[in-house]
C-alpha cells in the first residue's frame, strides 16, 4: 500500500497556521490530482487546498480545526482503486427487468368512522372574565381580557392566567414571531481583520478629513471614451484609475501620507503601492496594485478588474494582499453618503469615497446642479499634520476636479491611449 501523507504548505510568509474552513471531499472517497479537496483560512485569505495525488482520502482533521503549517491534514492511497463509473448499470442488467406490474392489491372498503361531537364548553356571563386580581395584573400590562383564554370556571380568567399573559402584553396579538437564533464560528479571517481592526483604533491617534469633489469633467469623459476604450482596451473605464491617479500625485506631494510607523522610527516609501477594497465572499478583501506611479489610466483598470475577480472567485493570494503604502475604498457602492473609514494597518492613511448626488452648487455666482461626491481621508495623527492630511485631501479634489489638466497632461486621448 502506497500512502501519501498530504501536508498543509505555506501559504505565505509569516504564516504559521491555517484553518480547515470546509472539507470539499468525504472520507473515503476518490479524489483526482491537483482536484480541490479542502478550503483553508489564514489570517489573510482562503485557499484551496489541491490534491497532490489520485487515490482514495482519509481526513485527518476537522471543519473548523486550526492546524499548523507542515501538519498532516489528510492521507492519500494511491494504490486504491478508482471507482467504476457504470458500476450501478452493471448492477441493474443482474436482475431482472421490473418493467411488469405488480399485481395489485383489492381494496378494501371501509366504514367511515363517525366521531361523536366534542361538547363545547357553555358560554356564560363568567367566560373571559377577569379576577379582580387577574385584571390589575392585565391592566399593568395593557393586555386585552379578550386576548386571554380563562383556564377557570366557566371560562374566568384566573390570576394565574394573567401572569402568563406576558406574550400578548408586547403587542396586539398572540400570534408570535419567530424568536430563533444561530450560532456561528467566525472564520480565522474575520477574526484576525476584528483584531486589527481594534488595534488600529487603540493603537493610532486617528483621525478623518473630509472635502467633495466635482464629479462633472469625470463623467463628461467616460461617457465620450467608455465605448472606445473598452473596445480598443477590453476592459471598462471606472472611476478608479482616475481616484488612483489622484492618489499617486498627492502621495508624491506629500511623501509623509505615504510613510508607516516602524518602533520610533518612521519609514517613508518612493513608490505607490495602493491598496484597493474589494468584496469577495469571505467579506473584505484588499488586493494592491503595485507601483501604480508607473501605471496608465488602462494598466490601472486592469489590474483592478483581475484582482477584483480573483478576489470574487476566491483564488487570490497572500503575496497579492501583502503590502500596500496607502488604501483606497469605495462605500458608495452600497450607498453611503459619508463614513470614517478605517486604517489599513501597517498603513498610515486611507482615503474613503462615497456616493454620487446630484447636488445645487454655487459656481461664477449661479446655482448649478453637479454630481458631488463626499470623500474623507483617515490619517494616523502621530506622523501626519493637519496640514499635510488637509493638503493631501484639496491634492486628491484638484485632481478629480480637474482630470485632464492635471492627471492626463491636457490630451485625454493620450491618456487613455485611444
Amino acid at each position: 500500500m502506497s500512502i501519501l501523507e498530504m501536508k498543509v504548505p505555506s501559504p505565505g510568509e509569516s504564516i504559521t497556521e491555517v484553518e480547515i474552513a470546509s472539507w470539499l471531499v468525504k472520507d473515503g472517497d476518490y479524489v483526482e490530482k491537483d482536484q480541490p479537496i479542502a478550503e483553508v483560512d489564514s489570517d489573510k485569505a482562503t485557499l484551496e487546498l489541491p490534491a497532490e495525488e489520485s487515490g482514495i482520502i482519509t481526513l485527518k482533521a476537522e471543519e473548523g480545526d486550526v492546524v499548523e503549517v507542515g501538519q498532516v491534514v489528510c492521507l492519500i492511497d494511491r494504490d486504491g482503486a478508482k471507482p467504476s463509473g457504470d458500476a450501478k448499470s452493471e448492477e441493474k442488467s443482474e436482475v431482472e427487468p421490473d418493467t411488469e406490474e405488480a399485481p395489485k392489491e383489492e381494496k378494501k372498503v371501509e366504514t367511515p368512522k363517525v366521531e361523536a361531537p366534542k361538547a363545547e364548553t357553555p358560554k356564560s356571563y363568567a367566560s373571559n372574565t377577569p379576577s379582580p386580581a387577574a385584571r390589575k395584573i392585565l391592566d399593568e400590562k395593557g393586555v386585552n381580557p379578550a386576548q386571554v383564554s380563562g383556564s377557570g370556571r366557566d371560562g374566568r380568567i384566573t390570576k394565574d392566567d394573567a401572569e402568563k399573559s406576558s406574550v400578548a402584553a408586547m403587542g396586539t396579538s398572540n400570534n408570535a414571531g419567530s424568536r430563533g437564533s444561530t450560532t456561528s464560528r467566525l472564520s480565522m479571517l474575520r477574526r484576525k481583520v476584528a483584531e486589527r481592526l481594534v488595534t488600529v483604533k487603540n493603537e493610532t491617534a486617528m483621525l478623518t478629513t473630509f472635502n467633495e469633489v466635482d464629479m462633472s469633467e469625470i463623467f463628461r469623459i467616460r461617457k465620450q471614451y467608455k465605448e472606445e476604450f473598452s473596445s480598443k482596451h477590453g476592459v471598462g473605464l471606472g472611476f478608479m484609475s482616475f481616484f488612483t491617479k489622484a492618489v499617486v500625485r498627492a502621495l508624491q506631494m506629500y511623501p509623509q501620507v505615504n510613510s508607516m510607523i516602524d518602533g520610533n522610527q518612521m519609514v517613508s516609501y518612493d513608490f505607490c503601492d495602493i491598496s484597493i477594497a474589494v468584496s469577495g465572499p469571505k467579506g473584505l478583501m484588499v488586493p494592491v496594485v503595485r507601483n501604480a506611479e508607473n501605471m496608465s489610466f488602462r494598466n490601472i483598470e486592469s489590474a483592478i478588474k483581475d484582482l477584483a475577480v480573483k478576489a470574487r472567485d476566491g483564488n487570490i493570494t497572500v503575496d497579492e494582499m501583502t503590502g500596500g503604502t496607502f488604501t483606497i475604498t469605495n462605500g458608495g457602492t452600497f450607498g453611503s453618503m459619508m463614513s470614517t473609514p478605517i486604517i489599513n494597518p501597517p498603513q498610515s492613511a486611507i482615503l474613503g469615497m462615497h456616493n454620487i448626488l446630484q447636488r445645487p452648487m454655487a459656481i461664477d455666482n449661479q446655482v448649478v446642479i453637479r454630481p458631488m461626491m463626499y470623500v474623507a481621508m483617515s490619517y494616523d495623527h502621530r506622523i501626519i499634520d493637519g496640514k499635510e492630511s488637509v493638503g493631501f485631501l484639496v491634492a486628491v479634489k484638484e485632481g478629480i476636479d480637474n482630470p485632464v489638466e492635471i492627471l492626463m497632461n491636457g490630451d485625454e486621448r493620450k491618456a487613455l491611449e485611444l
